[in-house]
Order: structure tokens, then sequence, then C-alpha cells
């Protein structure tokens, strides 16, 4: 079993590292909220007092922080774990959502300094981190993956290659643009159905057997009733809150721009969760969207 450095134990890193602990390594974890240090220690997680700390002497070294910025000063500046894990060997891995150059300017700052790294975002939220059943999508060397792939296994079900550095930030916010469109998509279905008559759990019937049939729709139907435990049936209480996907579509804009791709559903996307957010509702479950879309007029 491995040592591993484990820094941002937030909504999505804290049950990460927990399920670390619980197959068998030896994590010792660190976040700027000591709070959230001390609440894993019963999880098995030992306490370090600094990123630097819980990375020095660690076979991995994993980082689940907010944004690009956070990423590049933890790594690459203030932080500065490339260096305080010099005179080892670790494989170091960033599982945040940043932008595809923040990625790759790290990785390169890695290899430069004779490690290998992955950036390895993950699809699933709270639920799929407690459950040990998220998607990894990683970016990196084979040799890295390779390496990386028994410590993402005791966090995840499905671990996918997608590529190079920046490879698994690229899949992330393509996947989560077309989900955000996608919601959107299924939320309008719902609420012409109602306006024409039509029960929900009907057309939940036929169009979750269907060509309308999606995960939005089947897993997370964002109309209260069909699907139980959908967070629609919870007052939208947050498995993947707004906020976060307002920011991921954000990204897929800016990367969309990058490289010149037309992503016009993409930007309507965004404009809609832009206003959930400034509605007040980010810490509200993504699907929530239907809620704010019921309540506007038709244009």
């Amino acid at each position: 079993m491995a040592t591993i450095g484990f820094i941002g134990l937030g909504n999505m890193g804290a049950p990460m590292a927990a399920n670390l602990a619980k197959a068998g390594h030896r994590v010792i974890g660190y976040d700027i909220n000591a709070n959230a240090v001390q609440a894993l220690a019963s999880a098995g997680v030992q306490p370090a007092h600094s990123a630097a700390e819980a990375a020095r002497g660690a076979d991995v070294v994993i980082t689940m922080l907010p944004a690009g910025e956070h990423v590049r000063d933890v790594w690459l500046h203030q932080g500065g774990l490339i260096e305080a894990v010099k005179g080892g060997v670790p494989l170091l891995i960033d599982c945040s959502t940043i932008d595809v150059e923040s990625a790759r300017t790290v990785t390169e700052a890695a290899r430069v300094a004779g490690f290998e790294m992955l950036d390895a975002p993950v699809s699933g939220g709270v639920g799929g981190a407690t459950a040990a059943t998220l998607t990894f999508m990683v970016g990196g060397a084979e040799t890295a993956f390779a390496r990386g792939l028994p410590v993402l296994q005791a966090m995840g079900k499905n671990i996918v290659h997608a590529g190079g550095p920046g490879a698994g930030q690229a899949a992330k916010i393509c996947n989560n643009m077309m989900l955000a469109i996608n919601m959107v998509g299924v939320s309008e279905g719902f609420l012409l159905a109602r306006k024409l008559g039509l029960d929900w759990d009907r057309l939940f019937q036929i169009a979750s057997t269907s060509s309308g049939q999606s995960w939005a729709l089947s897993s997370y139907c964002p109309a209260p009733g069909p699907v139980p435990a959908a967070p629609s049936n919870r007052d939208y209480a947050a498995g993947f809150m707004a906020a976060l996907m307002l920011k991921d579509v954000k990204l897929s804009q800016a990367a969309a721009d990058a490289v010149g791709s037309p992503t016009p559903l993409g930007a309507h996307a965004m404009s809609f969760y832009q206003a959930v957010v400034d509605a007040g509702d980010g810490a509200k479950d993504f699907s929530v969207v239907f809620r704010w879309l019921a309540a506007q007029p038709r244009q």
C-alpha cells in the first residue's frame, strides 16, 4: 500500500481521501480549513499542517482544488509542492477540474523537475465520491497512468486514459458542457409537457425508453416525481452544485474561444446557469435550472 499526500479536503476531496484510507493506504491530508482535516481523523486520514508537509515523503501526491489558479499556486508558487517533493519519485495527480492550459503548465513543470504527473478530473458528484464510483478522465503518459491506476481504482469505478497531458481536462469540460445542454433540454421538454396537459410520469415512461432518453432524464430527472432519488425530489439538494456547473461550462467556452470551435448551445447553457447563480441558487443542484426555467415568461 502507498503513502498518499492529499491536498484539498472539501466536499469531493474528503470522501475521496477517506476511501483511500479505507482501501488500506496511509493518507496524510491537508486543507486550508483545519476543521475539514480534523473531521477526517475518524476515517483514518492523518492531519498535516501544510500542503508541503502532506506531500513530503509520499509515494503519490493528489490535489483536489477549486480552480486553475489554486492548482498553479499550490504546485508552482506559494504551496510549492513540486519543490517540496524533490528528493523522492512520487507520482503527482491533480483531480481538480481546471482549464487545459493550467493542467499542461503544471504537468510540464513537473516533467522538467523529473516527475510524472496526471490530470485526472472526475465525474459523479459527491455521491460518487462517497461511494467510490467516480469516473476519472485521465491525461498523461502511459507509464504514469499505469502507476496511478491502482490508486484511482480505490476512489472510482471507471478510469479512462483520455490521452496525453491536458486530455483529462479536455474530456471533462466537453462532457460537462454536453450535460449542461442536455439538462436544459430535458427541463424544457418537461415544462412544455405540463403546459400541454401531459403527465410527467407518462412522459418519463415514454421518453426514457425512446429517442429522448439520456442520463439527465433517466437518472437525474429535473422534474419532481418520476425519479425518486433525483435532487428534484429533495428541493434540489446538491449532488453537483449549479455554481460548479457554471464554472465548467465557462471553461468549455474559454476553450472553444481559444481553438475556434462553435458552441452556440454551450453559450446558451452558460447564460442560463449564470442566471441561476445570479438568482441565488448556485448552491443548489444544477438540475435546479428546471425551476428557474419554469419561472421565466415566454419570450
